[in-house]
C-alpha cells in the first residue's frame, strides 16, 4: 500500500516551473501540495489559485498563512472562494485546505504589526473562521476578533457549508496543544529532530483529549526538507546544510526546535542575516556539521532520504509534506512516487 505522501512549494524554484512539476507530481500520484506563503517573496493565495488551476485532483494547502496579514473575515471569504475554484477530489472532500500560522519576528514587528499574545489571537481567529465557513451570520466578540453580523453573503453561487479542514502551523508546546485542541490537524514544522516530533505529537494528543478527541481524530502533517541526489549525494547534503543555516540564522522558533548547539548557532548568525542572500547561505553551511543536518532533514540518496522519512512517520507524521531543495524536483517525485512503509 503507498503511503501519503505530499509536496511544499516555497520560492526556491521559478513559478512556471513549480506549476509543471505540480502537474507531474499529480500524474505521479501524489496527493497533496502545500504552498508556503513565503516571508515577503511568494503569497500563499495567489500560488494556491494556480495551483488549483493547474491540477484536478491534488489537495492544496496554505503552509502557512500569517493570521496578522488579514482579517479573519477576509480570510473565510478568500478561502471560500478557492473552494468553489477548486471543486473536490475522488472522496469528495474539498481540495481546499487552510493552514494558519502566527508569523515569527523580526518579520512581524518590522512591517509594524504588533505580534502579541499569539497563542489567544489564534483562537480568536479559528474560531470565527470556522463558523463563518457554515455560511451563516456570525457574530464574535474577542480581543483580537471582532465581527458584527458578518457572513459569507453569496448571493449568486453556492451557499452550502464550506468544509474545509483549517490546519495550525505550530512549533512552541502551546501551540501544539491548541491544534490538538481546536484544528482538524497541525502542520508540524521542519528542520527539527524525529525526537522533536514525537514530544510534539504528545503535546497534540494532551490538546485533543480538552476537546474530547483521539490522537487519530487530528492530521499530523510534517513539513520535511529532501535534498536529494543519487549523481552528487555530496552536494546535496551541503545544500541541505545551507538551509539549516538560513533558519539557524534567522528563525528564532525553529532554531530552539531544532536542538543546535547555541555556540553554533550565534557563528551562524555573524554569517546569516535578515534578510541574508543565496551567497550568505552557503558561506554558512560550511559551519554546519554533517551529524546536524543529517539529524533535521532527508539528505543525500533516495535510499538514505527515504529511510529518513520514515523515522519521522515512526515518530508520528501522518503526511510527509517534502520540501524538495535541489533545482530539479524529478527526483524527489519519483523517489516518493510508489513509496510504501
Amino acid at each position: 500500500m503507498n503511503s501519503r505522501i505530499a509536496l511544499y512549494f516555497q520560492d526556491k524554484h521559478d513559478i512556471a516551473y513549480e506549476l509543471e512539476m505540480a502537474q507531474y507530481a499529480e500524474r505521479r500520484g501524489i496527493t497533496e501540495i502545500w504552498q508556503a506563503d513565503t516571508r515577503l517573496a511568494r503569497d500563499c493565495v495567489v500560488m494556491m489559485s494556480a495551483l488549483l488551476t493547474a491540477t484536478n485532483s491534488v489537495r492544496v494547502g496554505s503552509g502557512v498563512l500569517p493570521i496578522w496579514t488579514r482579517n479573519p473575515a477576509i480570510i473565510a471569504a478568500t478561502w471560500s472562494t478557492m473552494w468553489e475554484l477548486a471543486g473536490f477530489d475522488e472522496t469528495n472532500q474539498s481540495r481546499v485546505m487552510l493552514g494558519l500560522g502566527a508569523w515569527w519576528e523580526p518579520i512581524t514587528s518590522r512591517v509594524g504589526e504588533d505580534r502579541r499574545k499569539p497563542l489567544q489571537a489564534m483562537r480568536e481567529n479559528i474560531e470565527a473562521i470556522r463558523e463563518l465557513f457554515t455560511m451563516e451570520e456570525v457574530s464574535y466578540s474577542g480581543e483580537f476578533v471582532n465581527l458584527d453580523r458578518v457572513k459569507l453573503d453569496v448571493a449568486y453561487g453556492n451557499t452550502d457549508a464550506r468544509d474545509i479542514p483549517i490546519y495550525l502551523g505550530a512549533t512552541g508546546p502551546k501551540m501544539l496543544e491548541l491544534a490538538g485542541e481546536i484544528c482538524d490537524g497541525v502542520v508540524l514544522n521542519y528542520v527539527v529532530t524525529p525526537s522533536y516530533i514525537r514530544e510534539a505529537v504528545e503535546l497534540v494528543s494532551k490538546g485533543a483529549e480538552k476537546s474530547g478527541r483521539t490522537l487519530e481524530q487530528i492530521d499530523r502533517p510534517e513539513l520535511l526538507v529532501c535534498s536529494l541526489s543519487d549523481e552528487d549525494p555530496d552536494e546535496a547534503i551541503r545544500t541541505g546544510k545551507s538551509l539549516v543555516a538560513y533558519y539557524l540564522g534567522t528563525e528564532p522558533h525553529i532554531m530552539k526546535a531544532s536542538g543546535a548547539d547555541p555556540d553554533l548557532v550565534e557563528r551562524v548568525k555573524e554569517v546569516v542575516g535578515w534578510p541574508a542572500t543565496e551567497a550568505d547561505y552557503r558561506k554558512a553551511a560550511d559551519l554546519i556539521p554533517d551529524n546536524l543536518v543529517k539529524s533535521l532533514m532527508a539528505v543525500g540518496t533516495s535510499s538514505q532520504c527515504r529511510e529518513t522519512v520514515e523515522e519521522y512517520v515512526d515518530a508520528g507524521v501522518t503526511c510527509p509534506i517534502l520540501y524538495p531543495l535541489m533545482d530539479d524536483m524529478i527526483p524527489v517525485i519519483d523517489a516518493f512516487a510508489d513509496w510504501s512503509m
